[in-house]
């Protein structure tokens, strides 16, 4: 898949990087990042920002045309990220049942989990990350819980609606 990625894609964006699971495939196109010599960190992002947008938009019926011919080729959907100095930026990803709705990257933590035998499923991985972050975040959620708590109090002594 990634090959015939590789000689799809047009020769601009080569450098792509192929990122695949069960349900979707993912292009991630690097650009050239911006080249503004006195501009702020917050004036590079800006930039960065309205780069991608034109991208997006000038690139769009190409990448739609791309992601028929792939999902007609591989039975998979295909989703477009861009990445440019240090912003990435996604669009198009697929959100899949999995007890919630995940993005790809989280996907690939739980088909990681699975493959390694670390769970059966995507559901019990699921599972499994839940249990690790309770029992290494437990005083952190339990100061959460008190926040929500005083936020719950606070609501309740406010005026009736």
């Amino acid at each position: 898949m990634r090959g015939w990625f590789a000689g799809r894609l047009p020769e601009a964006w080569r450098g792509a990087t192929i990122t695949v699971d069960r349900e979707e495939v993912t292009v991630e196109v690097p650009l050239p990042d911006v080249e503004l010599a006195d501009a702020s960190e917050v004036e590079r992002d800006e930039a960065r920002a309205g780069r991608i947008s034109a991208w997006r938009e000038e690139t769009r019926e190409q990448r739609i045309e791309i992601a028929r011919e792939a999902e007609h080729r591989y039975e998979r959907k295909v989703a477009w990220a861009v990445r440019m100095g240090e912003r990435t930026e996604r669009f198009t990803h697929l959100a899949v049942p999995v007890m919630t709705r995940l993005r790809q990257p989280q996907r690939l933590v739980l088909d990681t989990l699975v493959e390694a035998g670390v769970a059966r499923s995507r559901s019990e991985a699921l599972a499994w990350c839940v249990r690790l972050v309770a029992q290494h975040e437990d005083e952190w959620l339990r100061e959460l819980r008190s926040a929500m708590t005083a936020v719950a109090d606070v609501r309740d002594r406010g005026p009736v609606a």
